[in-house]
């Protein structure tokens, strides 16, 4: 499954009285996410379609944008103290190397929310499997393979936040391994 997003989800804003157009601009009242691209890739474009995907459903995006080390998410989280989740997006498969920092800045306590981390995650066709394990190992909460696991983690992230969420989360019926924290 590619990190691509669909575009194809459904935008609950919608027009208020009167027929203005909703703001692309981030939402103030939505949930902070930061997000961006592992530092040595420079890949945008599906950084840019998850952004607007996100701001589309209300969610405060701050976006760092390409090659984005772990220290400016670190300094952005740092910024935005009620963040919901930092997501780190890969394609030129190198994310172990970029996100080697990471587990360093959570022991430190500098990374007070989820770190989300999806995208092509390692170089070549050949897939050792392990991805996944080794990215949970230097601090990633979340590996995802698709934006339709983003939107729903980050809903599920939202629901425990707002103290709406039961046992296994509001999300629970749409779980998938993926989607599971690290032990």
């Amino acid at each position: 499954m590619s990190w691509t997003p669909s575009l194809d989800v459904p935008r609950p804003r919608t027009a208020p009285p009167g027929g203005a157009v909703p703001s692309l601009d981030a939402d103030p009242a939505g949930p902070i996410v930061i997000l961006g691209v592992a530092a040595s890739d420079a890949h945008v474009v599906a950084n840019q379609l998850i952004a607007f995907q996100l701001r589309q459903l209300g969610y405060h995006v701050v976006n760092l944008g390409a090659c984005t080390p772990v220290r400016q998410f670190v300094a952005c989280a740092a910024e935005h103290p009620g963040v919901l989740a930092i997501v780190i997006g890969s394609i030129n498969g190198h994310a172990v190397e970029d996100l080697t920092p990471l587990r360093a800045a959570k022991d430190r306590g500098e990374i007070p929310c989820p770190v989300i981390v999806g995208g092509n995650l390692s170089v070549g066709s050949a897939k050792t499997g392990n991805e996944a394990a080794v990215l949970h190992r230097l601090g990633a909460d979340h590996v995802l393979t698709g934006i339709g696991e983003l939107i729903a983690l980050l809903g599920e992230l939202r629901a425990v936040r707002a103290g709406l969420a039961g046992p296994g989360g509001i999300c629970a019926a749409v779980r998938s391994p993926a989607l599971t924290p690290a032990s």
